[in-house]
């Protein structure tokens, strides 16, 4: 009788889609309180803290790309420290979780502008609510994090040493010196 050995199945790394999944919340709320329109605690400009004026809704836009800028960033950096086994799926389920983390920001702002903000006539304007009117935002934490993670590749790449096991040449190259 033999045994036939089962291949190896690939593992979902899990919290790499759950983890910037969750970390869309404090996101959504740090946008709510920094951004214009919001609790405005970046200025604290008393004419900005209504959306009535169009001179808030492209800095509450850039206070969310800011935020999600920085989340990928933070998500390249655990996903290129290059101790999993499936770096391929690992980056996938990476950026996976991001675009749920920022659609869960994207709520989680508008939610606490809900609960915790003024009551707003958006009669003439449906901007002049806590809103994102650039919704492109969005894509910037997966594209953030995939940036990052090839920046990162790259530099680790480029400060390792090539394997010398040909004598001192590549692949049947001859080394020029």
């Amino acid at each position: 009788m033999t045994n036939f050995a089962r291949p190896a199945r690939r593992q979902l790394p899990w919290s790499l889609l759950l983890v910037p999944a969750a970390a869309g919340v404090p996101a959504g709320l740090l946008w709510w309180l920094l951004a214009p329109g919001g609790l405005n605690l970046i200025t604290r400009n008393p004419s900005l803290a209504s959306g009535t004026a169009p001179l808030v809704w492209l800095p509450r836009d850039l206070t969310l790309a800011g935020i999600l800028v920085l989340a990928g960033c933070l998500l390249a950096v655990f996903l290129a420290d290059g101790k999993r086994t499936d770096a391929q799926t690992a980056l996938l389920a990476g950026l996976v979780g991001a675009v749920a983390g920022s659609l869960v920001a994207w709520g989680t702002g508008l939610l606490a502008a809900r609960i915790w903000g003024p009551a707003v006539d958006t009669s003439a304007n449906a901007s002049i609510a806590f809103s994102l009117r650039a919704l492109p935002v969005l894509l910037l934490w997966p594209a953030a994090t995939a940036v990052s993670v090839f920046v990162l590749e790259l530099v680790g790449m480029a400060g390792r040493k090539p394997d010398g096991g040909a004598g001192g040449t590549a692949a049947g190259n001859i080394a020029v010196k």
